[in-house]
């Protein structure tokens, strides 16, 4: 099995930044977030990720094909905190029929080799707490938890 990254272009980042952004107000809410805060939330890091439904400078979508065919979707970018060699895995999304065989785990891999040629010398990402799946991945590749954000609904 050949799985690789190939970047995005023309229709293809027009059409990945509108799922982006409608999954990510999803996973807001799942999660607990007043859908109207989210909402907000996510027009407002839309206004300075994807301007004009573009992305801005300093991010990377790719798709990621196994044996030349698309099962999942990666984007990758410096962090928002201004700092170049800091890089971020802003969503890594594996075609759900395709989930179980390992795609995840090659996809970050070929996610920090992407990284590192392009000059970062970290890579950050945020994980919901419910996915658990995920979670066991990123810790089995040595990412480590530096944040907890905890709530309880009242």
């Amino acid at each position: 099995m050949a799985v690789s990254l190939r970047p995005l272009v023309g229709s293809e980042i027009s059409e990945f930044v509108v799922a982006s952004r409608d999954a990510y107000l999803a996973q807001r809410v799942a999660a607990g977030e007043d859908a109207a805060e989210a909402a907000r939330a996510v027009a407002e890091m839309s206004r300075e990720i994807f301007p004009d439904d573009l992305l801005a400078p300093g991010h990377f979508v790719y798709a990621l094909e196994e044996d030349g065919a698309r099962v999942g979707s990666l984007w990758l970018g410096s962090d928002s905190a201004g700092r170049p060699d800091e890089w971020w895995v802003w969503d890594i999304v594996i075609d759900e029929s395709c989930r179980g065989r390992g795609l995840g785990r090659r996809c970050m891999q070929l996610a920090e080799r992407e990284a590192s040629a392009n000059g970062a010398t970290g890579l950050g990402l945020t994980v919901f707490g419910e996915n658990t799946v995920a979670r066991h991945l990123y810790e089995s590749l040595g990412y480590e938890t530096v944040s907890l954000r905890m709530t309880k609904a009242l």
